[in-house]
Parts: structure tokens; sequence; C-alpha cells
């Protein structure tokens, strides 16, 4: 292992010093699940990791009525076992409950996931469909404007999420086709229903990474048959773990499970 400098700061103010002291060369660390196995394969060597981990302005889970606002450090395990978030949103937290294994969920943000943006991440499907904001350090992003592209986002050089934020909607479902090894999904889709409103964000499948699917919100909005609908293959990821039209077929049925759950 190559040498690298650990800072542990205790604020956001500290994080940011440390990280421009690092002159570029340093990386900020939430979590660490893609990372660290990024850095053991020597594809990444920061020469400082500033670890957020430990900075209190991250944490917390608050709920006021429907809304619900979530620090960017809090854990997919504080996130899953959150009595206020399965009381407005219990498809937020069941997603949560799906992500890796326990100790992933015990060590991985939010903030983390939503900041590197990994094609199979939980996530973005939900926080598209509900209409989610991503508060960082400088401001607030729509998730619709956040998500650019596989492992791309709209943060600027440094710029950390703090927290994310959203209105619960009335009935949620997330439903998750897992890669038996990796428990990444292959695809997962989140159903979000305000009204007569259905909106179904999609992830693991697409060469872009997680996407609003508007033609399988309307059919659901209106009672449409999901079944009479094409999803295109040549958007999606092909793999060995399964093709394109394998990925396509997965969005309309886990589409309709996610829906019946969450009715």
């Amino acid at each position: 292992m190559y040498q690298t400098n650990y800072h542990r700061p205790s604020s956001l103010a500290e994080a940011a010093e440390a990280i421009a002291a690092a002159g570029g060369e340093g990386k900020y660390l939430s979590g660490g699940m893609t990372l660290i196995p990024t850095m053991k394969q020597r594809l990444a060597s920061p020469t400082d990791l500033v670890d957020l981990r430990h900075i209190n302005e991250l944490k917390g889970i608050a709920v006021d009525g429907r809304r619900v606002r979530i620090g960017g450090g809090t854990t997919h395990a504080e996130i899953s076992a959150s009595e206020e978030i399965k009381a407005v949103c219990p498809g937020f937290a069941e997603l949560a409950h799906l992500i890796g294994d326990p100790a992933v969920r015990h060590m991985g943000t939010i903030g983390g996931s939503v900041a590197n943006f990994d094609p199979a991440a939980d996530y973005p499907a939900a926080l598209l469909a509900m209409d989610a904001t991503i508060h960082t350090t400088d401001r607030e992003i729509a998730a619709s404007d956040f998500f650019l592209g596989l492992f791309e986002t709209a943060l600027e050089e440094n710029e950390i999420v703090t927290a994310v934020s959203f209105e619960a909607p009335d009935a949620t479902g997330y439903e998750k086709f897992r890669n038996p090894a990796s428990r990444y999904a292959m695809c997962g889709t989140f159903v979000a229903k305000r009204g007569n409103d259905v909106k179904v964000g999609v992830t693991g499948a697409s060469q872009s990474g997680a996407f609003l699917w508007e033609e399988g919100g309307e059919a659901l909005s209106n009672g449409g048959d999901l079944n009479a609908l094409t999803v295109d293959a040549g958007d999606m990821l092909s793999d060995l773990h399964g093709s394109g039209a394998y990925r396509a077929n997965l969005v309309k049925v886990l589409t309709k499970r996610a829906a019946a759950k969450a009715h």
C-alpha cells in the first residue's frame, strides 16, 4: 500500500481546509465503499484522505410531517432502521435495507452513494422518482439536474453532499433484482405515487445511469398496461450478467412489482 495522509475533521470547515491543503490531490472519504477498493487496485492514489464520517453536521434524520431531510453522513443502516422514515416513506427504508450486506450498510452513507453515482446505486432511482433535492456545501440541486451520467454528477470540485430532502409521496414501492454475488442492482425500480400521478425511477439498467421511465409512469397514472410498452434495449447495459434485452424486460417486470407494493 502506498503512503497516504489521513485526516479526521470534526467540521465541514476543517474538511475544506484539509482538502485545500492537499493541493488537488486529496479525496473526501464518506464510507469508502468505492474509493477504498479503487485504491487497493491502484486505480486511484490520493495523497490525502479527508474522512467525513465524524462530522456531526452531516448526520441525522429529520421528518416534519411528510417532509424528510437526511444528512449526507447518515448510513444506510440508520435509514433502514428509522421508524420516522418507515412511517411516511416505507419504500425508501426498504431500499436502504436492500443495499449490499450488513457491513456495507453500516459503513456506507447516502451522501457518498449519491456523490459517487455508481450505475447500480439504489438511491438515485428513488430520488428521481420523488423529485428530491440534493443539498451541498454551496447550493441546492434538483435530483433531475444532479445525476448526469455514469459516475458523473453536477458536483463541482471539492463540493460536498450535505443532505438530501424530499416530500414523501402518498405511496412508494421499491423492487430490485440483485446480482447474487455483489448484491448490486442489475435493475431496480422505485415507484412514487402522489394522488393520480405516478413516477418511476430506474437504476442499474441504463448506460446513462439512473433515469425516470416516463412512459411507465404515465401508464401507471392512467391505468395503462405496462406489458404494452417497449423499453429500448439499445439504451440498456449489456454485460456478462445480463444483456440489454434482459435488462429492458426487467424494467417492466420490476416496475409492476414495485407498483404492487406501492398499492
